[in-house]
């Protein structure tokens, strides 16, 4: 009876009312990171200006923060879904989740990230009098936004040399299997994988570098690591066969292009600005190696004072010079969806995209679904993500661009969760998986 007590009032709408009469509602109280917001007041004059505050502190204390300027309807009342907010602010017209994908860090060059997703982010929104500047403290609401919903469960994976987390949605099971590959940042970020889990996916979140007994650097793979753990999830009785996806952003999408081209038992990739070359590290499998594509550092542009774009620094894979580096994904045999920014300013993504349909197109295979969001930069991310316009990049040595606009690349966010979320699982309950050429 407790249990059910709690699950209700978690997911009440959470308000409070202060002596204005002025009320703030975020429903509901509890909900999973990316879930829609909605937020109402009631009790504002008529064409009354009010602000409203949105914050949120990560893990290490860093404090990000969004501002709405907005004027109350002829009823008093605000509506996000309908209500748009006014110029001056960190949005600009009808955005309901705009509270969340504008929060700006207080510090410069910081990333919104999670790190213990067993932990909910707690976001506090104040509602103040006025716009500029803010004037007295009207009402506040806090809500509570979680990465692992009710009944999901996390697995430490230590299975041989595999190391990672397996999330593993409620219910009997078996579920759609997928892997998640994460980019040159190293350790385990598990987040997009245990939001999966809520969406019905059993997930693994595989670690590959710089995490517990993993090498520490990225100087050569070995893809017989990745291949455990693809044989792992085959073999796992909540892991419905016969073939699982693979998800992978920036270095990770190369590395889940690899997999797809040598390794049994896949049947569905999504590549998130990836790239069609094997970047930074060796990379072996039995008789195979590829190596990393030749960069040119003299490529290296200073976009503004301090902050360099490093877009076209990777040579061309199609170069007879750098073919050795170029994964040869017309061996793949499995579905391809390539998530691509038109204004990744990592690497050249959208190129990326059509070389692998190209390569595809030559072995007769069929043409992978490429889904461009021209405006959105290179972090894509879960929805309500805020864009990082710039950080010291861990290899280059330098802050970098990212490239993207903060609402398009708000909006790709959104649209390509649930992209991705539909192509698994259309494609994952496929009764046959094609076995690769090895």
């Amino acid at each position: 009876m407790l249990s059910l007590l709690h699950r209700t009032l978690s997911r009440a709408p959470r308000y409070s009312r202060a002596m204005t009469g002025v009320s703030l509602h975020v429903s509901p109280g509890c909900c999973l990171f990316d879930d829609p917001l909605r937020l109402q007041v009631r009790g504002l004059s008529p064409g009354q200006d009010v602000s409203l505050r949105t914050a949120l502190s990560d893990e290490a204390g860093e404090l990000f923060t969004s501002v709405g300027r907005y004027r109350a309807d002829s009823s008093g009342e605000l509506e996000l879904s309908r209500s748009p907010a006014l110029e001056g602010g960190s949005y600009t017209g009808v955005e309901p989740e705009g509270p969340l994908w504008s929060l700006e860090p207080r510090t410069p060059l910081r990333r919104l990230l999670k790190k213990d997703v067993q932990s909910p982010y707690q976001l506090c929104f104040s509602l103040y009098q006025a716009h500029d500047p803010p004037g007295a403290l009207l009402a506040a609401a806090a809500q509570e936004r979680r990465f692992m919903g009710e009944g999901v469960t996390r697995v430490p994976l230590r299975e041989g040399r595999l190391r990672g987390s397996l999330f593993l949605p409620p219910g009997p099971g078996p579920f759609p299997g997928v892997i998640e590959v994460q980019g040159t940042g190293g350790g385990l970020l598990d987040y997009k994988a245990s939001l999966l889990a809520n969406r019905g996916f059993a997930t693994l979140a595989l670690a590959y570098y710089n995490y517990e007994d993993l090498p520490k650097g990225m100087k050569e793979f070995h893809l017989e690591y990745f291949e455990e753990a693809v044989n792992y999830m085959l073999q796992h009785p909540q892991v419905k066969g016969p073939g699982v996806g693979l998800l992978g952003h920036s270095k990770g999408g190369d590395l889940v292009l690899s997999m797809a081209s040598f390794l049994k038992g896949i049947a569905a990739t999504v590549v998130v600005n990836g790239s069609v070359a094997n970047v930074v590290a060796v990379l072996h499998y039995k008789d195979i190696t590829l190596l990393p594509i030749a960069a040119d550092m003299k490529k290296i542009k200073q976009s503004q004072p301090g902050v360099f774009d490093i877009s076209d620094v990777l040579c061309n894979p199609l170069e007879e010079a750098n073919r050795k580096s170029l994964i040869p994904v017309g061996r793949a045999d499995c579905k391809f969806l390539f998530i691509v920014a038109g204004d990744d300013r990592n690497w050249k993504s959208d190129f990326y995209a059509q070389t692998a349909c190209q390569l595809l197109a030559e072995e007769g295979k069929e043409k992978p679904e490429v889904v461009l969001y021209p405006r959105a930069g290179h972090y894509i991310e879960p929805p309500h993500f805020p864009l990082c316009k710039a950080s010291v990049h861990k290899l280059a040595g330098h802050v970098v661009t990212w490239g993207g606009e903060t609402k398009a690349h708000a909006l790709a966010q959104v649209d390509s969760w649930q992209r991705t979320q539909a192509f698994f699982h259309k494609h994952l309950n496929q009764r046959k998986v094609m076995e690769s050429k090895l």
